[in-house]
């Protein structure tokens, strides 16, 4: 991974700005301003390969004996082209099932497995969780 460039403050604010602007857009724009931004990367010479997100789920086995937590790592890293901000309310509300309530981890691991793969639907058909845009 590179080091972080220095910015200077007016960098700071177009960054928030287009950050802000990002955030209100729906999936599917989300990803034409992406792939603009990675064309006009390309097109200086600027594209690091660790910018290219795979658009399909990594192939990441379920371990026996996996730990909820373990899980949402696992699952993260199996979905990376998804939002996260978007599943981490679900997410809390499984994990809070599990430690508070008791119920079992493999139980909450199958719920977390089914909540990111409907996720990853949504997003394959360019839909959002929140389809106001």
């Amino acid at each position: 991974m590179l080091p972080p460039k220095k910015t200077s403050p007016k960098q700071q604010g177009a960054q928030r700005d287009l950050l802000r602007l990002f955030d209100s857009l729906n999936s599917t724009d989300q990803q034409s301003l992406l792939a603009f931004a990675q064309f006009l990367a390309q097109r200086d010479g600027l594209v690091a390969t660790e910018l290219q997100v795979p658009q399909e789920p990594l192939e990441i086995p379920r371990p026996a004996g996996e730990s909820v937590v373990h899980a949402i790592r696992r699952l993260s890293e199996t979905y990376p082209m998804l939002n996260k901000d978007e599943l981490l309310h679900e997410a809390s509300n499984l994990m809070s099932s599990h430690v508070l309530h008791g119920n079992p981890a493999e139980a909450v691991i199958d719920k977390l497995e089914a909540l990111f793969a409907d996720a990853f639907e949504r997003y394959a058909s360019g839909q959002s969780s929140d389809n106001s845009n």
